[in-house]
């Protein structure tokens, strides 16, 4: 039962679908689900700290969403000079660094290998076709008479903060506004690198944080979080679905922390994703810090090793995020709380309420 894929669905009427955060943050509803006794607490996040453990560490993914999202347009071959000849228009996402140059990317627009987009004096180059999940392999430049010019990538982040358009998810039914930067960010994000914000950690305000800094043991990570995340799950039996991967580091400090804690309760699916990959790595044995690829895919059958509690959204159906809530309390218990969350009016997914799993 908790392999098919068609059992990790569920009804979810529109208007519980959070199309703008809740201010103040604090203000957002919590589920707070208690394992041990299978308690139900309905709360706010103006609380959470009161249902933590003394000694957990908490720990919280740093990523910075890129503006990622780009408009631009295709150009003839041998007009490089003047980008206002060709015309059709083109809209690019950015998913990942890929090696020096390399970026996978995600076009809408007939391209095909070769084919040039002009953003502005920026260009891109198509370099390799469906890749992975259908994506593209894609270079930039700039032009200095008549001279390709590579970007680098830290001019190619820069030209992202200062063109890109933060990459909401599909379900919110609106464009970016300026107050998504801020709204669609932690305010501890600083390694930048993500598409889509860890949402868990959206909840926090600087004070709140800063008083949990205050009160418990804390550790940061960094998970890009990248194409996956909005990619489905596609074969009936779960156990068949190839994760994405999405980079990760994990500081010395922290590696200690982690190594040592006695409990740990992670802020959100993607730092408990890089915990268990780190928990199953050779350098966990020894407290050190760790870099790489993370494709790591938690599920009822291969359920935390490391991680205690967690601090989660609610997620779509049919969604590895559904399944790794689902690996700490199991299918059945899971849809019961969406159930509740549902029939007591809750807010899902990147700018919803929260759920505490103790």
């Amino acid at each position: 039962m908790d392999t098919l894929l068609s059992s990790y669905n569920y009804t979810l009427p529109k208007e519980c679908i959070a199309t703008k955060p809740i201010h103040p943050k604090e203000a957002a509803k919590l589920l707070v689900f208690n394992r041990k006794n299978c308690s139900i607490t309905h709360s706010t996040f103006k609380d959470f700290a009161s249902f933590l453990p003394k000694n957990t560490l908490l720990v919280f993914n740093n990523t910075k969403v890129l503006p990622a999202r780009i408009y631009g347009k295709k150009i003839l071959q041998n007009s490089k000079k003047d980008s206002t000849q060709g015309g059709a228009k083109i809209e690019a996402l950015f998913h990942k660094e890929l090696d020096k140059n390399r970026y996978l990317m995600q076009f809408k627009g007939r391209l095909k290998i070769g084919s040039i987009i002009a953003f502005g004096r920026v260009y891109a180059r198509i370099l390799s076709q469906n890749i992975g999940i259908g994506f593209k392999e894609a270079e930039f430049f700039t032009l200095q008479e008549n001279e390709e010019i590579p970007l680098s990538c830290n001019d190619f982040f820069t030209f992202l903060e200062h063109n890109g358009r933060i990459p909401l998810p599909p379900y919110i039914k609106r464009n970016a506004t300026i107050a998504d930067k801020e709204d669609y960010q932690s305010v501890f994000a600083r390694h930048i690198g993500a598409i889509a914000a860890p949402t868990a950690s959206l909840h926090f305000s600087k004070e709140s944080y800063a008083s949990l800094k205050a009160h418990f043991n804390t550790a940061e990570i960094t998970l890009h979080i990248g194409a996956g995340t909005f990619i489905g799950v596609s074969t009936e039996n779960i156990l068949e679905h190839k994760m994405h991967t999405e980079s990760f580091f994990i500081p010395q400090d922290s590696a200690t922390k982690i190594k040592d804690a006695k409990h740990i309760t992670a802020i959100g699916t993607t730092a408990t994703r890089t915990i268990e990959a780190y928990a199953r790595s050779e350098a966990f044995k020894e407290g050190k810090a760790l870099n790489g690829e993370c494709d790591l895919f938690l599920h009822p059958q291969n359920p935390p090793k490391a991680t205690h509690a967690l601090l989660t959204n609610f997620h779509l159906p049919k969604t590895t995020l559904l399944m790794l809530v689902a690996s700490f309390i199991g299918l059945e218990q899971t849809l019961s709380l969406y159930k509740e969350a549902i029939a007591n009016n809750y807010r899902f997914y990147s700018y919803g309420d929260g759920m505490l799993i103790l």
